[in-house]
């Protein structure tokens, strides 16, 4: 858990993926796109890997990737991602970004401290 909520409070956006995942791929270059920079942690090239995507699923109630968070929560996806994109609201929500973040537990129904 200290790994993942680390990484998500230190950086503004966090991408959990998969190097192989087309998803995961369509994620990271939205952000790319609008020149936003990220920290991607490829679960596929980590010992760790399962047992963060297992944290993923307790925190998120999704165990898929990619999971996206943006300023301490989770936004989702890629689709979801794509849809914050492209109704203008992705890059307002970057931009408003400065960590560390806040950690909000109660965005997170599925897990308590």
């Amino acid at each position: 858990m200290y790994i993942l909520e680390n990484q998500v409070v230190q950086n503004c956006v966090v991408i959990f993926s998969k190097t192989y995942c087309p998803y995961c791929m369509k994620a990271k270059s939205i952000f790319e796109e609008i020149g936003a920079n990220f920290k991607a942690i490829e679960l596929d090239q980590r010992k760790d890997g399962d047992h963060i995507q297992n944290i993923l699923e307790e925190l998120t109630g999704v165990r898929t990737v990619p999971r996206v968070f943006v300023n301490g929560k989770c936004i989702g996806g890629a689709t979801d991602t794509h849809k914050l994109h492209s109704s203008g609201k992705l890059l307002p929500l970057v931009l408003r970004c400065t960590p560390p973040c806040q950690w909000d537990e109660s965005f997170y129904p599925n897990h308590s401290h």
